[in-house]
Parts: C-alpha cells; structure tokens; sequence
C-alpha cells in the first residue's frame, strides 16, 4: 500500500479475498470510511509469485511490481521501454526437474512506471524471478531484491538472490527451467550484488533513521527463510553501482554458532517518525511479531539522506538517454551513437536500448561501418536484435573486424552473444556463413577462459561442427568445478556427430564419481553465510534423468542398438554412495496411540538436554521423511528442504505440522496435503 495525491493504492494479490488480483484506488466518500473503492488495473495471477508491491518515487508517478507467475496487464503503453524481449535460447533447453514455472515466458517478474493517476502504464523493466518489493537509493534510482531458485543448486544457471539496479528497459535475464541467463551477457545488466541464499521479502531504506550515516543511507533487504535483515551499501559506479552487505539483524547463530539460530522470519520494515525502525514477522503461519531497532551509540545521526556526487554527471547521461526508450525520434542516433562505446556497461545499455527503438533503416549502415570495438559490437547486438533476417549475413561478417584473440573475456563474451542472438532470432545463416563462423570460432575452441568456452560450445553444437563434440570432452574431462561438467554434460545431449568412443565417455558421466569437484564462484561461501552444508538442489537428479532422456532421444537408429544395454543400465540409479552422518534404513514401527498437540507441547522448552540425536535420525528415516523431504544431502524433491528448519520455525509450530498438517499454518514444511496443493499451485518452493 501507498498513499498519494489524496488516494490508498493498494496492491491485491488474490488468495482468499473478494477482491480479484491488482490494483486499487481507496478514496474517502466525505464519512472518513475510505468505502470508494476502484479496480485500477486488473492483474492475471496471483499466490505467492503474484503482484507484490507499490511505490511512490521521487519523481512523482507510482511504481508496481509482479513476480514471474503474473502475466502482463492489458493496456501497456505501445512506448514502453522494456520491448523487444524474447527467450533467446540458441540450444533447446529444459524444464525444471520437478516442473516448476514450466512454460512461464519472458518478461518474467516486471515493474511498471504508472502515472500519478493511475492511467498511463509503462512497462519499465524485467527478467526477475519473484522480486518481492522494491525501495529508492539517496539518487532516486530504482533497487530490487530478487529470488533465488534453491532447486538449481549445484547447476551452472543457478542464481543466487541479489539486489538489481532497476534502470528503465533493463532486462535481468530470468527464464523458466535452464534457461537463466549468465550475468555477464550484454543484453543483460547483472547484479549490484550477489547475496547468496535465502527468500527475498520486504525491501526499504534508512531515510529518515536516527542512524550514523552509513546505515542512514543504506538499503535494507529480508531474507525470511534465515531470518536476516540486511543491510547493502551501494557505492556508485559510473551510471550504475556496486555494493557490499552486512548482516543488520540475525539469529545469534550465524554469528556464533553455540548460541543457536531461533526463527526470524522477517517479512517487511519501515522508518517511523520518531527515527526507529520497525519490522514485521511472521507468514505462513508462524507467530507474528513486531520489533523495533534505535541506536544508541556516539556516532552522529544527523540528517544524512542526500544524493551522492559521484557518478552523478554519468547517471545525468544515462537519463538523458533514456529520454529515447520506446520513442522514436529524428534527433536519437546522432545523440546515441557515441555512447554505444562507452567504457560505462550501463551507459552502453541505455543506448542499445535507445537505438533498437529507432527505425532500423537510420542506423544499419552505421552498423555495419562502425570501427570502434564496444560501438559496433554494441550496435551490432541491437541489429541481430531488431534488424531482421535480411541482414544476418552482413552482420555476422562484421564482426570479423574485431578478432576473438583479440578482444578482452568482456568484449569475446559480447561477441559471441551478437552471434547467439542473431542465429536464435533469425535461424542459421548462408552456407557460406555457417563455413566462416564454425572456422573462426572452432580455431579458438578450446580458449583460455571457461566463460569463453561455455559461449563458443553452444555456437558450434548449433552449428553442427565436427569437432565439438570431443574438444567438449576433453574440457569435461579436464574440469575442476561440477558446474563445468555440467554445462558440458547439458549442452552435448543436442550434439549430432560422435564416435562410439564418445558417445562412451559422454554416458560414462551419469555414473561418475563427483566428490572431487569444486564449485565455481562464491557458491559455498553462500552456503557458509547461511550456516547450512552444500547440497545439490531438488531438482539435480531429475535435470540428470531428462538430460540423460534426451540425449538417448538423439540417437540414430544404430546407435540406438549400439547403446541400448548401456542406457537400460543408467536408467535405474547408481548405487548411491552414503554421506557421512547418513540416516539409517527405516525400521517397521507399530502403532502406538493416535499422538495430539496436548500430548507434547508442555514438554517443547525442556527437550534439548540429554536427547538423542541418533535416535531422531533413525525415528525420521522410520517416518520416511525422506521420501519427500531432503535433509542435508539426502532426500527427495516432494517437499521442502528441511535441513535447517530450525531456524525458520519454532518447535511448537515443527510439531503441529507433523501431528496435524492440514490444520497447520506450516503445512509447506510437512509432507501432506499442504505440500501437493502448493505445487499445483506452482508456488514458490519454501527453502
């Protein structure tokens, strides 16, 4: 909710209300009973990926925020800025494992810039998973806390929850299944910061906070499922910024593990008059509970919310620039062109998208001709973008301006993509073109950066290259990361040229060891910063069954013959080597007594001294938890993760779903009703 020019807005996400899905206008009838009520726009979808939020910004309209199950409303602006969006997928990809937001297409999660009377809707920007709320920095500008997808855990499109600088037409690059796109990609813009696990809520900022001025000026994020509040700090980057973040508010535990990790599970937050700030907790059934955080210290609480001075000559340009998004205008190409060059990723952004909304007959040749290395690389991605089939040919040729030897990791990565865009919007080019591309980019295959590799290798499989399919395997076999296998492992099921000895290699995966790899990037420090052990998600063996299903699909009909027996052995699971700690084998248990919530709940604060861990494990594989619940490394993909349900629920609310899942508010956490009618549902999974 928000109250402006004399209205309530108010955001409806339809679970049991009378109201459908969208956005409200509340006014006062003259009786101080606020009874007119006015559907503003309606939105399809709703539960927990739904429409979420509304903003006041600082520059007067209203902003409204969807997660990725809400479809677009009708009436959007034909000028909007974010446009020209498509999956662009070069190879098929797949579903999640379990089914998850399965056909659910771009633009995913979205914003919308509304006008101060509700009636002129933009779409602003888009590509977030389930971005709960929103907040503005001291510059004015636009910050997001998106999700995670817990279940990609241990996948090399996993991503983790991480705060989005939200610029008009951005695009952050969530698709269903595999198909997340990679930060680095140009026709992306990234993270400010990665945050790591958790479950994004409320977002707010210090303005207004009787706190030293660093927590003044920060924005604040929450993480429900391990009960932290978070604090980022933006430093400003050129038209953009980078962050840091700290833990504001959290379970004693993750900082001292001795003391435990009682439930937080934080919901939203705001600055009240008096200079305190006040959170909410709660959901899903839990306690609610309101607290509030002063400061006490000897630092300064002065009045510290003012713009910052760097970076405000670049984000002025970038403003500037996207004066042009979803307009065309006589005046644009010239002002544009030479910030296509810029050294600044967000000022190259803004004026891509600028260009694409140009009649593409002003600036195709400019295209082409362009010397510069960002500038025509730049351009020549909003020409594969918009320029239509007639000009793929021309295109991809000019990029031989600019060798891949010797550009730096960023600008190869931007190339490649020119050349994945082009051949997934516009199909394979000439023969001729085919010939060039797979020689030029087979000669620096394999290359010496893995984020290189991972781009060429789908190019070439798409290209059909003779030689992928083993300079691919040497790279499987030489890899560190189980992300790197597994991009490999992924990508080769579409391959169509092998030998038999390849094909061995390439099945004999599904049954390799994987305790010796490493995992890329800061996977395991999220872990750590969430004190929980590395697991793979709930989806990863059922991404390995489908990939293994597929690449089987593809097959010729000797092959087929070939391979039967083998692929009839990797059909059954491998004899799955047991984790340290592993629970026991379940044991028959005879029926005792119909257990209530009386029996026990007089007992839940004495229980810690003197139990029996070894029991619990063995009383939890009798009740064959593990069926639906993955605890630690073990488990199925039914129903949420459980290993550190401690910290997001208190014993009393553990026991009543156990005993009594269909009464629970907590019935996510139990295997039973609660847990099905979430996942018809496609609700976020819990975790």
């Amino acid at each position: 909710m928000v109250f402006a020019n004399g209205a309530l807005w108010v955001v409806v996400n339809k679970y049991s209300t009378r109201f459908e899905s969208g956005l409200y206008r509340i006014t006062d009838d003259g009786s101080d009973t606020w009874s007119q009520i006015r559907l503003i726009k309606k939105f399809s979808g709703g539960g927990e990926h739904g429409p979420h939020a509304i903003e006041l910004g600082p520059d007067g309209n209203l902003w409204v925020m969807a997660g990725n199950h809400t479809k677009l409303p009708e009436g959007l602006a034909p000028d909007s800025p974010h446009k020209n969006y498509q999956e662009d997928h070069l190879l098929p990809r797949q579903p999640d494992g379990n089914g998850h937001a399965t056909g659910v297409m771009a633009p995913g999660g979205y914003i919308c810039r509304v006008s101060p009377d509700g009636s002129k809707w933009d779409l602003f920007c888009g590509g977030f998973r389930n971005q709960f709320d929103f907040t503005f920095n001291v510059d004015g500008e636009l910050f997001v806390y998106d999700a995670d997808m817990e279940w990609d855990w241990g996948m090399p499109w996993y991503r983790p929850t991480r705060v989005n600088h939200a610029v008009s037409g951005a695009e952050f690059g969530w698709r269903y299944g595999t198909g997340k796109w990679a930060d680095y990609q140009p026709d992306s813009l990234g993270s400010v910061v990665d945050i790591g696990l958790g479950c994004p809520t409320g977002v707010s900022n210090g303005r207004g906070a009787k706190y030293p001025a660093k927590y003044q000026r920060a924005i604040y994020i929450m993480d429900w499922t391990y009960g932290r509040l978070i604090a980022v700090h933006l430093t400003p980057d050129g038209a953009s910024y980078t962050g840091t973040w700290e833990n504001f508010v959290c379970p004693a535990g993750l900082i001292d593990k001795a003391k435990g990790k009682a439930p937080l599970n934080i919901t939203d937050l705001v600055i009240g008059n008096d200079g305190a700030m006040y959170f909410t907790a709660g959901g899903r059934g839990t306690a609610a509970g309101l607290y509030r955080v002063t400061y006490t210290g000897l630092e300064s609480t002065a009045t510290a919310w003012t713009p910052n001075t760097a970076g405000a000559e670049d984000r002025a340009l970038r403003r500037q620039i996207e004066a042009f998004h979803g307009k065309s205008d006589p005046r644009a190409v010239d002002f544009i062109w030479p910030h296509l060059n810029s050294p600044d990723r967000a000022i190259r952004y803004a004026a891509r998208i600028a260009l694409e909304a140009q009649p593409v007959a002003t600036w195709e040749a400019r295209s082409l001709d362009e010397k510069s290395t960002d500038g025509g690389l730049t351009a020549l991605l909003a020409l594969a973008r918009v320029g239509g089939k007639s000009v793929q040919d021309v295109g991809l040729r000019a990029l031989s301006k600019w060798p891949l030897a010797s550009l730096s990791e960023r600008q190869q990565l931007d190339q490649l993509r020119v050349f994945q865009i082009s051949l997934t919007r516009h199909g394979l080019p000439s023969s001729d073109g085919v010939t060039l591309a797979t020689e030029k980019l087979s000669a620096s295959y394999p290359n010496p950066s893995g984020l290189v590799n991972r781009e060429i290798s789908q190019i070439l499989i798409a290209l059909g290259a003779p030689d992928v399919v083993g300079k691919s395997l040497a790279l499987m076999a030489s890899a560190r990361t189980q992300e790197d296998v597994m991009h490999y492992l992924f990508h080769l099921r579409t391959a169509r040229q092998w030998t038999p000895k390849q094909r061995r290699e390439y099945f004999g995966y599904w049954t390799a060891d994987r305790s010796s790899y490493t995992h890329e990037g800061d996977i395991m420090k999220w872990f750590e910063d969430a004190d929980r052990p590395y697991g793979d998600g709930a989806s990863f063996n059922n991404f390995l069954k489908n990939f293994l299903k597929e690449a089987a699909a593809n097959l010729t009909d000797p092959e087929r013959s070939e391979f039967g027996p083998l692929l009839a052995s990797l059909t059954a699971p491998p004899p799955a080597k047991k984790p340290l700690n592993a629970f026991p084998s379940p044991k028959p248990r005879s029926f005792v007594r119909e257990w209530t919530m009386a029996d026990f709940v007089g007992d839940l604060d004495t229980v810690a001294p003197g139990r029996n861990s070894q029991r619990g494990r063995q009383a939890y594989a009798d009740a064959q938890c593990l069926a639906c619940h993955r605890f630690g490394a073990e488990g199925g993909g039914v129903g949420p993760d459980l290993t550190v349900v401690n910290a997001r629920f208190k014993r009393v609310d553990i026991l009543e779903s156990i005993l009594i899942p269909q009464q629970s508010g907590l019935g996510a956490i139990s295997k039973h009703d609660r847990i099905f009618e979430e996942r018809r549902r496609l609700h976020r999974p819990l975790g």
